[in-house]
């Protein structure tokens, strides 16, 4: 039985060993070694308005709520990388960002019977120029993965704000503060390929100032402060 034990294990270190091996041995083995890199990074995002509700007693009769919902966008930046220490990683991601986010509204019925001009629903569009940095926190390397976490500021500038437009035109549009103030939260991992190290990350971004645009409209009275929230998933490419 001794002798057969032996064998076995021997056997187990000769399946073992060879397996070890292989995974000690990874692509762009100095990859994370460089100093500075670049890449570049498209996403899908989901993006909604965290409302508060308006404080006008008033419009409080005639409206019960207000509700966003996460609605899909689109987003590609640049990176720029560049290396603090072993675990550590400084980037800029200077891209463009194109998001909707949807307002409902719950009227009162006696209320919708005699104002036509109550909407349930207003959509918003916004291309937002972004500069965001990033601290990345990265875990120990595994063959060709590598865990991280990300944490950053950005500022965005929404070049299809309707702010300065004064006449009207559309009664329908919410206006919005073109300058937003984010702070961002993320999670992913990086796949060293054999020319190009491949990454993805899903990430939470929280807009904190307050982008409502004062107007006398019902529906803007409708809430007090709006802020932007926003789920991206995004793929990027480093070499």
């Amino acid at each position: 039985m001794k002798r057969i034990g032996l064998i076995g294990l021997v056997m187990f270190m000769g399946l073992i060993c060879p397996m070890k091996a292989y995974c000690q041995v990874g692509n762009l083995g100095k990859f994370d070694s460089r100093l500075l890199h670049w890449g570049i990074q498209v996403g899908l995002t989901m993006s909604k308005f965290d409302l508060e509700y308006t404080s006008d007693e008033l419009l409080r009769r005639d409206l019960q709520g207000t509700t966003s919902y996460y609605a899909p966008g689109f987003h590609i930046a640049v990176i720029g990388d560049l290396r603090l220490g072993k675990w550590f990683n400084l980037r800029c991601l200077p891209g463009v960002t194109i998001i909707t986010r949807d307002v409902s509204y719950s009227w009162e019925e006696s209320y919708l019977a005699t104002h036509r001009l109550a909407e349930p629903s207003r959509n918003v569009e916004s291309v937002y120029g972004d500069f965001p940095i990033e601290l990345k926190f990265r875990a120990m390397r595994y063959n060709n993965f590598r865990p991280y976490i990300t944490a950053g500021i950005s500022y965005g500038f929404d070049f299809a704000s309707l702010r300065e437009n004064k006449n009207k035109t559309d009664e329908s549009i919410i206006r919005l503060v073109p300058h937003d103030f984010r702070y961002s939260m993320g999670l992913g991992f990086d796949v060293f390929l054999r020319y190009v190290k491949f990454a993805i990350d899903l990430k939470m971004i929280f807009g904190f100032p307050n982008l409502k645009v004062e107007d006398p409209d019902m529906h803007i009275r409708a809430f007090d402060n709006l802020n932007t929230r926003t789920m991206m998933i995004s793929f990027t490419f480093e070499g």
